[in-house]
């Protein structure tokens, strides 16, 4: 009895310790990806105006 009571425990602890990496590692590129976009959305709103004035700037000295 002893011992199904020790393998019981062996399983139950193993199957709480279990590590499930993939979705861990999925969660973890999904926020990587969403900080990439999040840092590119800032730098556009942050120098898309500055680039539409040199854009207007270049234009305006191209057609003189």
């Amino acid at each position: 009895m002893n011992k199904i009571v020790n393998t019981a425990l062996i399983k139950a602890g193993n199957f709480l310790h279990a590590k499930n990496e993939k979705g861990v590692t999925a969660i973890e590129y999904g926020m990587l990806a969403a900080l990439i976009v999040l840092a590119i959305i800032g730098v556009i709103a942050t120098l898309g105006g500055n680039l539409s004035g040199v854009f207007n700037k270049v234009a305006t000295n191209v057609h003189g």
